[in-house]
């Protein structure tokens, strides 16, 4: 029998089609999905991939058996399904896997108000829901329930109310004109990026926007430096004030200044960060909270205290961002991946709408985008630097041993190990789907962040 922990993951369902799921399974899904939420009615939505919308829509039969309606919105983003939650006030399906390559699809879960189903929110019930209706051959027998009417199905498009919605977050009334270089990696930016920047001051120079599953381009993964060689190009090509690349499902967005150069997502997070904090500022909420990741920058904390904020640390993964936003109220969150989340975005993740931030704070002065991001970006980082381990749990004591002791140092374990000096820090945790250890080091100069991140990958990978 299959064991649904290989492709029921921390977040999501992910795996290959068909060899780890299929419409059978999908429909199991949306059965379980309905069961565990106790929804009524549900909402969907599916991503470019060639297998999306036959699972998208066994996934709506599963629902629809359990006697739930659904409304399938079709193609559509990520964070445009999390607006159809939103203002739906339904629980939501999103089928993508994001920036996986061609084979790969996956299930993005949310509850109403596109409140996150993870692990401990629900996903492991949905997961081991399905896992009773397997059969010993793989098959799957979901049980019919008495007295239940079938729900209906009907269609809804909800880009133009997605793109109302995030243009009324931003003014973007005043800004001058930009040139714009746009890499959508044939992922669904060429589909929303159209419509949201339609009457804009902006001059697009679109790139691979036609919707394929199948990335001849390159993988729709901008978080992998390989990725953003095109995009850098073109913006030293065509002379653009900056580069936008979004991943396959457009729900993260990574920026390319004018030189071409890559924009720290800390940097980025900082600057929607003081935008939020004025804007929270001038509806009168003072000392707003802002909540990062532990790998983000030092830069994003000491940001948001100069500009009368309240930064608040938490672990890497959009379930805990989530999770620390609601119990704070917190207006903005970031994360060194690039996803970034907004309290009036339901506090879900929207790389369109830090899109839209950047280019108001872009447009909204005479000066370049490396000169307006040059005060967020006041340390070297080495990136995510990424270790095969056979033992991640033995390094990391090594590391903790070699490290963890000393003046002036500080240690925590929120999420894998995190060790501080004075002018310096780094960060070691274990990938929770692969055999890795994850690094990240900042510092204040380059040195001496280099000759930490060697000495650490010395023990690492010895």
């Amino acid at each position: 029998m299959r064991d649904l922990k290989q492709l029921v993951k921390a977040y999501d369902v992910r795996g290959v089609v068909p060899d780890q799921w299929d419409e059978s399974l999908s429909r199991a899904f949306g059965a379980a999905f309905v069961q565990v939420t106790g929804a009524t009615a549900i909402v969907v939505g599916h991503d470019m991939r060639p297998s999306s919308p036959s699972l998208t829509r066994a996934f709506a039969e599963g629902a629809a058996a359990r006697g739930a309606d659904v409304t399938e919105i079709g193609l559509c983003s990520t964070d445009q399904l999390y607006y159809a939650s939103g203002k739906l006030d339904l629980p939501g399906a999103m089928f993508t896997a994001s920036h996986n390559p061609a084979q790969y699809n996956g299930i993005k879960m949310c509850r109403k108000g596109a409140a996150p189903v993870g692990e401990d929110t629900g996903l492991a019930d949905i997961r081991e829901l399905v896992q009773s209706w397997l059969n010993e051959d793989g098959s799957v027998s979901v049980p019919t329930v008495e007295g239940v009417t079938e729900g209906k199905l009907t269609q809804q498009d909800t880009l133009q109310g997605y793109t109302d919605h995030l243009r009324g977050l931003v003014d973007l009334s005043g800004i001058r004109p930009l040139k714009v270089a746009v890499d959508a990696g044939n992922g669904m930016g060429g589909h929303t990026v159209p419509t949201v920047f339609d009457g804009l001051p902006l001059d697009v120079v679109p790139m691979y926007f036609e919707l394929d599953g199948t990335f001849p381009n390159h993988e729709a993964n901008p978080l992998d430096p390989k990725n953003l060689v095109d995009l850098q190009a073109k913006v030293r090509e065509v002379g653009a004030d900056i580069g936008l690349a979004f991943d396959g499902d457009a729900d993260r967005c990574f920026v390319i200044d004018e030189r071409g150069e890559p924009v720290s997502p800390s940097a980025i997070t900082a600057l929607v960060a003081v935008r939020e904090l004025a804007r929270a500022k001038a509806a009168g909420e003072e000392n707003a909270t802002i909540i990062h990741n532990l790998i983000t920058s030092w830069t994003v904390p000491e940001v948001v205290a100069e500009h009368g904020g309240k930064a608040v640390r938490t672990r890497v993964g959009h379930s805990f961002i989530k999770q620390r936003m609601a119990e704070t109220d917190a207006i903005f969150g970031g994360e060194h991946s690039a996803h970034y989340y907004f309290r009036d975005f339901w506090r879900a993740d929207t790389g369109m709408l830090a899109a839209l931030h950047v280019l108001a704070a872009l447009g909204g002065q005479p000066g370049t985008l490396s000169a307006l991001t040059e005060e967020y970006d006041r340390y070297a980082a080495s990136g995510e630097i990424n270790s095969e381990v056979a033992d991640q749990a033995a390094k990391t004591a090594e590391v903790k041993a070699a490290y963890g002791s000393g003046e002036g140092v500080s240690v925590d374990e929120l999420d894998g190990l995190t060790v501080a000096g004075a002018d310096w820090w780094f960060n070691l945790r274990a990938s929770n789907t692969e055999p890795l250890l994850r690094l990240n080091v900042e510092a204040k100069d380059p040195a001496r962040m280099a000759e930490l991140r060697d000495a650490v990958l010395a023990i690492v990978r010895a």
